[in-house]
C-alpha cells in the first residue's frame, strides 16, 4: 500500500482541532431550552442514555468521513512489481522410479523414494521460468504434470505419488518414451529430460536404448542417475490396492551400463548417487549445468484504492445527516 499524494494526509493534524471547536470549546455556542409542555400534545422525552448514543452515533459518523476523505485524497493505492521473463526457459521432464525397490531404507533416515522426492522438490523450487513436468514409472509409465510453471501443483503430484502405485516392475524405457512424447511438441530451445532408478528395465514394451535414440532425434538430452548403496539393505512398502505391508530385505542394484548409454546417445551425463547427500550433490550439479542467461523485465502494476473511502465518506454523511435531521429534529 502506498499514497501518491501523500502531503494531503498532513490534513489529518486539523481533525483534532476541529474536534475540539466544534465539542468542547467553550465559545463554541450555548443551548436554547424548549420545553414540549408548551405544545397542546403528548410530548416525546427520550432518555438520556439514548440520546447519547444517538448524537455520538452521528458525531463518529461525521468525522470518519471526514478522515476517509482526507486519506482518499492522499492517493491510497496497492502497487505489485511483476516479474516478466523476455526468454523461454528449458523445458525440463522428470521421469522418477516407483517400483518396490525404491522403498529400500539406505538413505537413512528416509527410504530412496523419499529421499529422491524431496531432492527433486529442492530442485524444483530453484527454477525459474523454466517449464517442468513429472512422469513416474513402475510396471507401467504414467503423465503426473506436463511441463509446467505451476511449481505448486507439481509438488502436490509429487506428493501424491506412492510406491507400486503402477505395479511392481521398472519400465525404464516406458518412462522415457512417454516423457519424450510430451517434450515433442516443445518449441523451447533446449529440452532435457532427468532419469531416476535403481533397477534394471524389466517391464514395458519399449527397450530404453530405443526410448533414447527417440528422444535423442526431437533433441531431447537425458540425464541419467542411478541411486541406492551396493549393500543389503532393509526394505518396506505397502501395496496401494489390498493395503498388505511388506518387510525384508533387499540387495539389487541397477543396469549402470545401459544407464550410461541412454546418457551418451542423447549427449547428457550419467551419476551415481549412493547417499543421500550425494543425490544432492547430482541435482545441484545438472542445475550448473543447465543454467540460462535470463532477461527480466518488472512490470509496476498500480491499483487505486480511494473509491472505497469515498463511499464510506458519503455513507458515513448520510448517515450523520439522518440521524441529525430525522431523528435528533436539529434546525442548523
Amino acid at each position: 500500500m502506498v499514497f501518491e499524494t501523500p502531503g494531503y494526509l498532513f490534513l489529518l493534524l486539523l481533525v483534532p482541532l476541529g474536534v475540539y471547536f466544534r465539542h468542547f470549546w467553550p465559545q463554541r455556542g450555548g443551548k436554547l431550552p424548549f420545553a414540549y409542555r408548551v405544545w397542546n400534545a403528548r410530548g416525546f422525552v427520550p432518555s438520556f442514555f439514548a440520546r447519547r448514543a444517538v448524537f455520538a452515533l452521528a458525531t463518529i459518523s461525521f468525522w470518519s468521513a471526514v478522515v476517509a476523505l482526507v486519506v482518499a485524497l492522499g492517493g491510497p493505492a496497492n502497487v505489485t512489481r511483476e516479474r516478466v521473463f523476455l526468454n523461454r526457459g528449458i523445458d525440463m521432464m522428470i521421469v522418477l522410479d516407483e517400483s518396490p525397490s525404491m522403498a529400500a531404507q539406505d538413505f537413512a533416515p528416509v527410504n530412496r523414494f523419499e529421499s529422491a522426492r524431496d531432492t527433486i522438490r529442492r530442485f524444483v523450487e530453484g527454477r525459474e521460468n523454466d517449464p517442468i513436468g513429472l512422469v513416474s514409472f513402475g510396471a507401467e509409465a504414467a503423465l503426473r504434470v506436463p511441463p509446467t510453471t505451476d511449481y505448486a501443483k507439481l509438488g502436490d503430484a509429487l506428493e501424491g505419488l506412492r510406491i507400486m502405485e503402477l505395479g511392481d516392475g521398472t519400465a525404464i524405457g516406458m518412462g522415457l518414451a512417454l516423457g519424450a512424447l510430451h517434450l515433442r511438441s516443445s518449441d523451447a530451445p533446449e529440452k532435457v529430460m532427468i532419469l531416476l532408478t535403481d533397477g534394471e528395465n524389466n517391464a514395458g514394451e519399449v527397450p530404453p536404448e530405443t526410448a533414447a535414440r527417440v528422444a535423442t532425434e526431437i533433441g531431447i538430452r537425458i540425464y541419467t542417475i542411478g541411486i541406492g548403496s551396493e549393500t543389503e539393505a532393509p526394505i518396506e512398502f505397502t501395496d496401494p490396492e489390498t493395503g498388505q505391508v511388506y518387510r525384508g530385505t533387499f540387495e539389487g542394484g541397477f543396469d549402470e551400463a545401459i544407464l550410461r548409454e541412454i546418457a551418451a546417445l542423447s549427449g547428457g551425463a550419467y551419476f551415481y548417487a549412493g547417499t543421500s547427500g550425494t543425490l544432492e550433490s547430482v541435482f545441484e550439479a545438472i542445475d550448473s549445468i543447465e543454467a540460462t542467461e535470463k532477461r527480466v523485465r518488472i512490470e509496476v502494476n498500480t491499483e487505486p484504492r480511494h473509491r472505497l473511502l469515498i463511499i464510506f465518506a458519503v455513507g458515513a454523511l448520510l448517515l450523520d445527516f439522518f440521524i441529525r435531521k430525522l431523528l435528533l429534529r436539529e434546525v442548523l
